[in-house]
């Protein structure tokens, strides 16, 4: 192969020299400049070096001995078969080719759905997988259907070990069967007509035993994130007979309502009743009390007119009545006058003249 290459330059350097003798000879003799003489005779030597840099070049293409790790993945390195147990970080990573082989995997957050309706692409290679719902007996032996989203990712720190140990399928083997046998033990201990009313509790229940469960195991494959208990299916009987008793409790309720109004209403009536007996009562002590004042405020004027009136200030008081019964006898001198024992007053004069009159002074 070598010879033939030499034999082509050898003709292209004839064919050029050639025409460079036409092109001076048609120039009249030499005179004008002559292009550079280029050299593509290669030994064999030569030759030799530029082939095997060339299959260098083709191999490298072709075996790629270098991988490239992305943010969120993990690279696992498989030397003749045995994985590394570091796992290789993001980035450029050099390899020997058909020796080493690495294995991409992702450590991102990934979803699966328990769910009653499971989608058409039922994988988890998109980060979201969908699974049947789980069903479970509850403590009577009723079935029970529990629907379930887990939020989890692969333990980057293990994820040599973890892929060693549980193979590329380790979700199935480690996530699910976790996942139904702590739900089935943890709805197992209620009636089916309690769970609605504990769904709070059974959900932290659920959650606390998956992640005790999943970080139990050797390594702790998973970095759980969250199990949040979505809808509780209860058979159709459970639902009927919770409906009846709903609404027997809310036929409680409403009579305990009414109760409460009525009781209302009566205490309302009873306040009011209350108020205007305490106004009747007010009103009443007011008028005594003014009554008592205005009798002591009598007798005291009474005590003190008392304590006032002297021997002497009667005895003027006698001389002043005395004096208009006297000026009444000037006038109608037929009058009869009666003195009370004593002497006190009032004095009675009558008139003797008219019988039918009377004049009663004091």
């Amino acid at each position: 192969m070598a010879s033939d290459m030499n034999d082509y330059f050898n003709k292209k350097k004839s064919q050029s020299s050639g025409s460079n003798q036409k092109s001076s000879g048609g120039s009249g003799g030499g005179g004008g400049p002559q292009l550079p003489k280029l050299d593509f005779n290669l030994g064999g030597g030569k030759a030799g070096i530029v082939y095997f840099l060339v299959a260098v070049v083709l191999l490298l293409v072709l075996a790629r001995p270098f991988t490239i790790i992305q943010e969120g993945e993990r690279g696992i390195l498989s030397t003749n078969g045995k994985y590394q147990d570091q796992a290789l970080l993001p980035g450029l990573h050099f390899i020997v080719p058909v020796i080493q082989k690495v294995y991409v995997v992702d450590t991102k957050v990934r979803i699966i759905n328990y769910a009653t309706r499971v989608e058409a692409n039922s994988g988890i290679t998109s980060g979201i997988g969908s699974k049947p719902a789980i069903t479970v007996l509850d403590k009577r032996g009723l079935p029970v259907t529990i629907e379930l989203t887990v939020q989890y990712r692969l333990n980057s720190q293990f994820a040599a070990q973890t892929i060693s140990n549980w193979g590329f399928s380790w979700e199935e083997k480690i996530i699910t069967p976790v996942v139904r046998d702590v739900v089935r033990s943890v709805v197992g201990k209620y009636d089916a007509e309690s769970l609605p009313q504990l769904r709070s509790q059974i959900a932290q229940e659920i959650d606390r035993d998956v992640r005790l469960s999943v970080s139990s195991l050797e390594n702790t494959p998973a970095d759980l994130q969250s199990v949040q208990l979505r809808q509780i299916g209860l058979p159709e009987k459970v639902k009927e007979q919770i409906e009846r008793v709903q609404v027997a409790k809310q036929e409680v309720q409403r009579a305990e309502q009414q109760v409460a109004r009525a009781k209302q209403e009566a205490l309302r009536r009873a306040a009011e009743a209350e108020g205007v007996a305490q106004k009747a009562r007010i009103e009443a002590q007011g008028i005594a009390d003014a009554v008592t004042i205005e009798a002591d405020a009598k007798a005291k004027a009474n005590i003190l007119i008392a304590k006032s009136l002297t021997k002497q200030l009667l005895e003027l008081e006698q001389l002043k009545v005395q004096g208009k019964f006297n000026e009444a006898l000037q006038v109608n001198t037929d009058a009869k006058i009666f003195l009370t024992p004593g002497g006190s007053t009032p004095n009675i004069w009558v008139d003797t003249k008219d019988v039918k009159k009377r004049t009663t002074a004091e």
